[in-house]
Protein backbone atom coordinates (compact mmCIF):
# COMPACT_ATOMS: atom_id res chain seq x y z
CA UNK A 1 0.00 0.00 0.00
CA UNK A 2 1.58 3.18 -0.91
CA UNK A 3 1.57 6.45 1.25
CA UNK A 4 -0.43 9.27 0.65
CA UNK A 5 1.16 11.87 -1.17
CA UNK A 6 2.27 15.01 1.25
CA UNK A 7 0.80 18.43 0.94
CA UNK A 8 3.62 20.76 -0.78
CA UNK A 9 4.08 23.97 1.56
CA UNK A 10 2.99 26.92 0.59
CA UNK A 11 3.60 30.85 1.40
CA UNK A 12 0.73 30.70 3.75
CA UNK A 13 2.49 28.02 5.93
CA UNK A 14 5.68 30.68 6.00
CA UNK A 15 3.03 33.04 7.04
CA UNK A 16 1.52 30.80 9.59
CA UNK A 17 5.36 30.07 11.74
CA UNK A 18 5.93 31.25 14.32
CA UNK A 19 7.62 34.92 14.31
CA UNK A 20 10.74 33.61 16.37
CA UNK A 21 11.75 31.21 13.59
CA UNK A 22 13.07 31.61 10.22
CA UNK A 23 10.82 30.06 7.78
CA UNK A 24 11.56 28.45 3.92
CA UNK A 25 9.95 26.11 1.68
CA UNK A 26 12.94 24.17 0.01
CA UNK A 27 11.74 21.62 -2.85
CA UNK A 28 7.55 21.79 -0.93
CA UNK A 29 9.37 21.24 2.38
CA UNK A 30 9.03 23.98 5.42
CA UNK A 31 12.05 24.09 7.13
CA UNK A 32 12.02 26.50 10.15
CA UNK A 33 15.08 27.42 11.79
CA UNK A 34 15.84 29.45 14.90
CA UNK A 35 17.17 32.76 15.06
CA UNK A 36 21.38 32.71 14.46
CA UNK A 37 23.70 31.82 17.27
CA UNK A 38 26.22 34.68 18.28
CA UNK A 39 28.92 33.37 15.75
CA UNK A 40 26.85 33.14 13.08
CA UNK A 41 25.47 36.57 13.81
CA UNK A 42 28.70 38.46 14.28
CA UNK A 43 29.80 37.34 11.01
CA UNK A 44 26.36 37.81 9.20
CA UNK A 45 26.56 41.60 10.62
CA UNK A 46 30.15 41.97 9.63
CA UNK A 47 29.36 41.10 5.95
CA UNK A 48 26.09 42.86 6.16
CA UNK A 49 28.41 46.07 7.42
CA UNK A 50 31.36 45.77 5.18
CA UNK A 51 29.62 44.95 1.49
CA UNK A 52 26.77 47.49 2.77
CA UNK A 53 28.68 50.46 3.16
CA UNK A 54 30.40 49.52 -0.12
CA UNK A 55 27.39 48.99 -2.25
CA UNK A 56 26.36 52.21 -1.44
CA UNK A 57 29.23 53.98 -3.13
CA UNK A 58 28.10 55.69 -6.52
CA UNK A 59 30.49 55.89 -9.13
CA UNK A 60 30.42 59.40 -10.96
CA UNK A 61 27.56 60.54 -8.46
CA UNK A 62 25.14 57.65 -11.08
CA UNK A 63 22.43 56.22 -8.47
CA UNK A 64 22.16 53.31 -11.37
CA UNK A 65 25.56 52.33 -10.01
CA UNK A 66 26.23 50.25 -7.07
CA UNK A 67 24.73 47.85 -5.11
CA UNK A 68 21.56 46.92 -2.98
CA UNK A 69 22.64 44.93 0.23
CA UNK A 70 19.82 43.72 2.06
CA UNK A 71 20.19 40.90 5.20
CA UNK A 72 17.92 38.44 5.36
CA UNK A 73 15.32 39.13 2.22
CA UNK A 74 13.20 36.78 1.55
CA UNK A 75 13.32 35.27 -1.89
CA UNK A 76 10.55 33.57 -3.94
CA UNK A 77 12.66 31.73 -6.43
CA UNK A 78 9.61 29.96 -8.54
CA UNK A 79 8.53 27.34 -5.83
CA UNK A 80 10.90 27.66 -3.35
CA UNK A 81 11.21 30.10 -0.95
CA UNK A 82 14.28 31.12 0.73
CA UNK A 83 15.80 33.54 3.13
CA UNK A 84 19.63 34.02 2.75
CA UNK A 85 21.85 36.01 5.34
CA UNK A 86 22.62 38.54 2.91
CA UNK A 87 21.65 39.05 -0.59
CA UNK A 88 22.92 42.11 -3.12
CA UNK A 89 21.60 43.07 -6.46
CA UNK A 90 23.47 45.69 -8.62
CA UNK A 91 20.76 48.62 -8.76
CA UNK A 92 20.57 48.94 -12.37
CA UNK A 93 19.27 45.51 -12.07
CA UNK A 94 16.88 46.78 -9.25
CA UNK A 95 16.59 50.78 -9.04
CA UNK A 96 13.63 50.41 -7.00
CA UNK A 97 12.49 48.20 -4.66
CA UNK A 98 9.36 46.03 -4.45
CA UNK A 99 6.20 47.01 -2.76
CA UNK A 100 5.89 43.67 -1.26
CA UNK A 101 7.48 42.01 1.41
CA UNK A 102 9.31 39.82 -0.70
CA UNK A 103 11.57 39.80 -3.71
CA UNK A 104 10.86 38.03 -7.17
CA UNK A 105 14.07 39.30 -9.26
CA UNK A 106 16.98 36.91 -8.08
CA UNK A 107 19.82 38.21 -6.48
CA UNK A 108 23.33 38.96 -8.40
CA UNK A 109 24.97 37.72 -4.86
CA UNK A 110 24.19 35.83 -2.49
CA UNK A 111 25.92 35.08 0.98
CA UNK A 112 25.09 31.65 3.74
CA UNK A 113 26.67 32.01 7.14
CA UNK A 114 27.38 28.26 7.53
CA UNK A 115 26.73 26.74 10.91
CA UNK A 116 26.34 23.19 12.15
CA UNK A 117 22.49 23.07 11.85
CA UNK A 118 22.60 24.71 8.03
CA UNK A 119 25.50 23.39 6.79
CA UNK A 120 24.00 20.33 4.45
CA UNK A 121 21.18 22.45 3.02
CA UNK A 122 23.68 25.40 2.75
CA UNK A 123 25.69 23.15 0.52
CA UNK A 124 23.23 21.54 -1.10
CA UNK A 125 19.57 22.07 -1.62
CA UNK A 126 19.89 26.41 -1.27
CA UNK A 127 22.78 25.49 -3.72
CA UNK A 128 21.27 24.19 -6.39
CA UNK A 129 18.46 26.50 -6.35
CA UNK A 130 20.70 29.37 -6.71
CA UNK A 131 22.24 27.98 -9.68
CA UNK A 132 18.96 26.96 -10.92
CA UNK A 133 17.92 30.80 -10.93
CA UNK A 134 21.25 32.25 -12.07
CA UNK A 135 22.65 33.83 -9.37
CA UNK A 136 25.80 34.50 -10.36
CA UNK A 137 27.88 35.11 -6.81
CA UNK A 138 27.76 33.10 -4.00
CA UNK A 139 29.72 33.02 -0.68
CA UNK A 140 30.05 30.63 2.21
CA UNK A 141 30.79 31.88 5.00
CA UNK A 142 32.10 29.39 7.84
CA UNK A 143 32.61 31.42 11.09
CA UNK A 144 33.37 27.59 13.06
CA UNK A 145 36.28 27.16 11.05
CA UNK A 146 36.91 30.83 9.97
CA UNK A 147 36.69 30.92 5.99
CA UNK A 148 34.80 32.49 3.09
CA UNK A 149 34.30 30.61 -0.29
CA UNK A 150 33.87 33.05 -3.46
CA UNK A 151 31.75 30.87 -5.71
CA UNK A 152 30.89 31.87 -9.45
CA UNK A 153 28.31 30.04 -11.54
CA UNK A 154 29.74 28.68 -14.66
CA UNK A 155 27.17 27.42 -16.82
CA UNK A 156 24.72 25.31 -14.05
CA UNK A 157 27.70 24.50 -11.92
CA UNK A 158 29.64 26.92 -9.03
CA UNK A 159 33.25 27.16 -9.54
CA UNK A 160 35.32 28.35 -6.65
CA UNK A 161 37.03 31.12 -7.55
CA UNK A 162 38.53 32.70 -4.10
CA UNK A 163 38.94 31.41 -0.82
CA UNK A 164 40.23 33.04 2.29
CA UNK A 165 40.85 32.01 6.06
CA UNK A 166 41.77 33.35 8.92
CA UNK A 167 42.40 36.60 9.64
CA UNK A 168 43.35 37.65 6.11
CA UNK A 169 43.07 41.00 5.06
CA UNK A 170 40.85 40.74 1.48
CA UNK A 171 39.03 42.09 -1.70
CA UNK A 172 36.73 39.36 -2.54
CA UNK A 173 34.89 39.25 -5.55
CA UNK A 174 32.63 40.44 -7.22
CA UNK A 175 33.02 43.54 -5.49
CA UNK A 176 36.20 45.67 -6.92
CA UNK A 177 37.81 47.62 -4.46
CA UNK A 178 36.41 46.46 -1.27
CA UNK A 179 38.73 46.06 1.51
CA UNK A 180 37.94 43.22 4.17
CA UNK A 181 39.38 42.59 7.91
CA UNK A 182 38.31 38.82 7.96
CA UNK A 183 39.27 39.36 11.43
CA UNK A 184 36.37 41.59 12.49
CA UNK A 185 33.86 38.57 11.26
CA UNK A 186 34.95 36.13 13.65
CA UNK A 187 35.65 38.93 16.54
CA UNK A 188 34.77 38.01 20.18
CA UNK A 189 34.36 34.27 18.92
CA UNK A 190 36.01 31.48 21.20
CA UNK A 191 37.45 28.56 19.72
CA UNK A 192 35.90 26.27 22.17
CA UNK A 193 32.70 27.66 21.91
CA UNK A 194 29.39 25.41 20.16
CA UNK A 195 26.57 26.85 18.31
CA UNK A 196 23.74 25.99 16.73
Amino acid sequence: MSEPARKKATYEDVLNAPDHRIAEVIDGELYTLPRPGPRHATAASGITIDVGAFGRRKRNDDSRMGWRILAEPELHLAEQIVVPDVAGWRRERMPDLPREAFFTLPPDWICEVISPRTARMDRTSKKRIYAKHGIEWLWLVDPVVRTLEVLQIAGQFWQEVQLFSGDERIGPMPFEGLEIDLSLWWDGASDDVLEE
